[in-house]
């Protein structure tokens, strides 16, 4: 989803990755990030990110979280306590309440906003991640964890009217110039009323578009939204999302359903990038891949 006003374009350049190169995110705090970056307009929206001339403290993230989310039944402390209590990430989680975060640490600074933005479905998560630890141990990753993780770090929303499922097909179906060209008109930012937009749930996508790179790819899962959704204010929109998406995970309809979790390229979602508003730039086919298709065993 973007701001009715749109930000400016990024300034940011988007390198295609080696076969050897790892992602670093920037070693220091970036101010621009937020200014000229399109893709944490919600963010840079609801936190006083641009005001900030250095990373947020976890003081301030639960400042922030008090702020926002008064109700949320976490709160997020040093991740000192983690390594003093030894305990498994998410059972820590579970039995104290509380969010270990690093500091400074962009995962982990956008890790504690998703929690502030979608605490529902963030908090199912955790609680799902302990049911499978107590069936399989900690050491197994079952293949529910993998998902739960898969959501957690690279989940992309796709949030559409009911009209529009044809547009979620073309998404799966790696229909790229149609969905993203053809059909431009239809995303929020490039219509005065769109039926279609994208919204970043994943931590560890936020924290790779700090420094875009052809590439960069999260997992697509959709959502129908009511009519009015895109005339509803952000605030709005999130509260429905988090009640939404958690009611979806916890009959597990998300999971066992291949449709889900399909890959998405980032800065291919109009408007997240400023590139892409040249319709050539979707046609980098090492980027922007056809569909594989099946082999049929005879």
């Amino acid at each position: 989803m973007s701001n009715q006003n749109p930000p400016p374009k990024a300034v940011v350049t988007a390198q295609p990755p080696t076969k050897t190169a790892r992602f670093v995110a920037p070693e220091h705090w970036d101010r621009h990030i937020w200014q000229h970056n399109p893709i944490f307009a919600e963010l840079s929206t609801l936190f006083p990110l641009i005001a900030l001339t250095d990373f947020p403290t976890v003081s301030e993230l639960e400042h922030w979280r008090q702020q926002f989310r008064p109700q949320l039944p976490v709160r997020f402390v040093d991740n000192e306590l983690l390594a003093a209590d030894g305990r498994y990430y998410e059972a820590f989680i579970y039995h104290t309440q509380q969010v270990p975060t690093r500091y400074p640490n962009w995962h982990d600074l956008f890790g504690a906003l998703i929690w502030c933005l979608f605490p529902n479905t963030k908090k199912l998560l955790n609680r799902l991640h302990i049911q499978e630890i107590d069936l399989h141990g900690a050491s197994i990753r079952t293949e529910l964890r993998n998902k739960l993780t898969l959501l957690d770090e690279c989940g992309v929303l796709i949030l559409h009217r009911q009209d529009q499922t044809n547009m979620v097909e073309l998404l799966r179906q790696h229909q790229w110039q149609q969905a993203f060209v053809s059909h431009r008109h239809h995303w929020q930012g490039q219509s005065s009323e769109p039926t279609i937009a994208a919204m970043m749930f994943g931590h560890a996508n936020y924290e790779m578009a700090t420094r875009p790179f052809i590439g960069l790819t999260g997992k697509m899962l959709a959502m129908a939204v009511p009519d009015d959704f895109f005339s509803q204010s952000l605030r709005q929109r999130i509260d429905f999302i988090d009640t939404a998406l958690s009611k979806q995970i916890a009959n597990q309809g998300i999971f066992s359903d291949p449709l889900q979790l399909t890959p998405l390229p980032l800065l291919g979602v109009p408007g997240w990038f400023f590139a892409n508003e040249q319709p050539d730039f979707y046609q980098n086919s090492a980027y922007f891949r056809p569909k594989r298709i099946s082999k049929v065993q005879e």
